[in-house]
């Protein structure tokens, strides 16, 4: 059984790794609010399983008060737990925290019932939740996943996805997850931007389509308006896809990958390079 002291030194060796500003053991004693935070709750959480509930409640709010952190004395936490500046972050009852897991500030990992049983996340190992993030309800996210800044998340997610937007927009990674933690908060894709760029570029093509063939076409397109007849067309892929520009001449300059449709509410890798 990991002893006390050992913890301790996991969580002060996860801040060096996970926050370049770090400089000395000293200074990560002395002025890591998020280190404080966890170490507080350790204690209040064994004052909760040891039916101390009362005090250990009073112990979280004595954390909170100096560290702006909130994290009730029931929250399970994982090894080298990390919560980077802190302030702002609350962490509900039922919630449940894997290893290796990054929180910055502003996030919340709340409940949306008033039922007395598991009614907050999981967060799996190696999970990073970006600033201003809200995963809420009795939920799983999947090991070594990336929540973006003030993503609010309401649904499981899979394994190795990257989440962003609101309501939580889910990117299954096609390339294999990063070991160390994902701290590239710049790297996110735009789900929703990239699929109406889709379909705008899909609308361009049939307007193509339509022009050219009224332009090759005229009589009988005006004779099959009058008689009420549904006109068919060959919508052509994009103008990349084929080599022409759209119009079959094969001069076109322009490649755009078509959007793959999410499947049960997820998107696919690969259309983000991710």
């Amino acid at each position: 059984m990991i002893t006390l002291f050992k913890m301790m030194q996991e969580d002060i060796q996860s801040v060096f790794e996970r926050d370049p500003a770090a400089r000395s053991t000293f200074e990560i004693l002395i002025s890591y609010a998020g280190l404080h935070a966890i170490w507080g709750h350790r204690i209040n959480h064994w004052l909760w399983k040891h039916n101390w509930k009362t005090l250990a409640r009073f112990g979280s709010h004595v954390v909170r008060f100096l560290t702006g952190i909130e994290i009730h004395p029931g929250a399970t936490l994982g090894r080298r737990f990390f919560i980077d500046h802190g302030m702002g972050v609350v962490i509900g009852e039922t919630s449940e925290v894997g290893d290796d897991v990054t929180l910055y500030h502003g996030v919340t990992l709340g409940g949306v019932s008033l039922e007395k049983g598991k009614r907050h996340p999981t967060l799996g190992n190696r999970v990073v939740v970006g600033s201003g993030a809200k995963v809420l309800g009795d939920i799983f996210i999947g090991e070594g996943s990336r929540i973006g800044s003030n993503a609010v998340v309401v649904k499981s997610v899979p394994p190795n996805s990257v989440v962003v937007g609101v309501p939580g927009q889910v990117v299954v990674r096609s390339k294999p997850r990063p070991r160390t933690p994902d701290l590239n908060h710049n790297e996110l894709p735009d789900a929703i931007g990239a699929a109406l760029a889709s379909v705008m570029e899909r609308v361009e093509a049939i307007e193509r389509s339509l022009d050219t063939h009224v332009e090759e076409h005229p009589r009988r397109v005006l004779e099959e308006s009058y008689a009420g007849g549904a006109l068919a067309f060959s919508i052509p892929v994009s103008a990349g896809e084929r080599g022409g520009n759209g119009n079959g001449n094969g001069d076109g300059h322009h490649h755009h990958q078509h959007m793959h449709a999410p499947e049960h509410g997820v998107w696919r890798g690969e259309d983000f390079s991710i």
